[in-house]
């Protein structure tokens, strides 16, 4: 019997020792301030150094100032679901004088039936948008290595201010698969506005950007990894008629373990670190300029003095990062290569401008 009590003791004990082990194991809950912003910033700037080297990131990214959106388009009206522009469709240069003139279907050659939407196209045609209906003898060497399977599609166009619009597709570059690019986009003249859009990349890396108006408007843009925040900056506007024009505005940036929230009904900014209240903590929000959509990326900045009396800044933590993160961003607002290319074809084939 007292061999069984020892046992049992033992074991108690033992137990007692690993939890206490777990307790203590330098995770974020017993690191300060100081540490938890820094070793947040350094993932941050590790999962960006990332991105921005992907393959899939140099196409996420490409722009072009001069294109026009076909989802927003007030002259159009129609209503296209993917089984009317579903097939695989191969690049195939066409020699012509008019390029502005010619449809962008007529560049392409419908090779097989598939319940998908799948788009082969020379990488290097969709970097630069002008030369997709531009022909120089050199086109006809060129490889279709980047393919988006578009495995979603609704696009139903009444107005600028009556649409929904869904994407959901698989980006490939190379024969490898290089992420997953999802849109949805809403704007009803009663209901208001509902756009999110995400790209997945491969390495388990993901941006998000939402926004939903409404007597709360919400807007959103995250980085995660491995399911964890990496980085979001997260705007709530309220409607509230005792605030100066009508309006009260929250801002919560989150970097890892550390959250910074400011409300403007009040002049003091919260900090939390893995949840915990850092009622010590020295927080100052610092706008460039007046600009309600103001970011760490684009005119606003955050400083923060820690318990020992230094004092860091947020663009000095991710220096590095703030750059690839606005162009991140920006880019999730445009999406380029799915309006220019998607969307132009989906309606080529529609009006059948073969």
């Amino acid at each position: 019997m007292k061999k069984q009590v020892r046992i049992i003791l033992a074991t108690v004990l033992l137990s007692v020792l690993l939890w206490s082990c777990t307790k203590n194991d330098g995770s974020v809950n017993n690191l300060s301030l100081n540490q938890a912003i820094n070793q947040s910033a350094m993932d941050l700037n590790t999962a960006m150094a990332a991105i921005s080297s992907s393959k899939a990131y140099s196409v996420l990214t490409f722009s072009d100032e001069t294109q026009k959106s076909v989802v927003t388009d007030p002259v159009y009206k129609v209503y296209i679901p993917l089984d009317k522009i579903s097939g695989v469709y191969n690049y195939k240069p066409v020699a012509n004088t008019d390029r502005w003139g010619i449809s962008l279907i007529k560049y392409f050659t419908r090779a097989a039936d598939n319940s998908q939407m799948i788009v082969n196209i020379p990488l290097k045609k969709l970097s630069n948008p002008r030369s997709l209906r531009e022909y120089v003898p050199a086109d006809s060497s060129l490889a279709n290595n980047f393919s988006i399977a578009v495995s979603d599609y609704h696009n139903n166009y009444n107005n600028y201010h009556d649409f929904d619009y869904v994407l959901a597709s698989e980006i490939s570059i190379d024969n490898a698969v290089a992420g997953n690019l999802n849109i949805d986009y809403f704007v009803s003249p009663t209901d208001g506005i509902t756009y999110a859009s995400q790209y997945a990349f491969t390495d388990s890396y993901t941006a998000d950007y939402k926004y939903q108006s409404g007597d709360t408007t919400v807007s959103s843009f995250i980085i995660t990894g491995d399911k964890k925040v990496l980085y979001e900056e997260k705007r709530l506007t309220i409607k509230n008629d005792t605030a100066r024009f009508g309006r009260e505005h929250q801002y919560i940036l989150t970097i890892g373990d550390v959250q910074i929230i400011r409300k403007s009904a009040t002049t003091s900014v919260e900090v939390m670190v893995a949840g915990v209240l850092q009622p010590d903590a020295k927080v100052e929000i610092i706008d460039k300029e007046v600009d309600l959509e103001a970011s760490v990326c684009n005119k606003r900045d955050v400083q923060i003095t820690f318990e020992d009396g230094t004092v860091t800044t947020v663009s000095a933590l991710i220096g590095e990062s703030i750059a690839d993160i606005k162009t991140l961003f920006d880019s999730l607002h445009q999406v380029y290569f799915a309006a220019y290319v998607i969307d132009w074809i989906a309606y080529d084939i529609y009006y059948e401008r073969n």
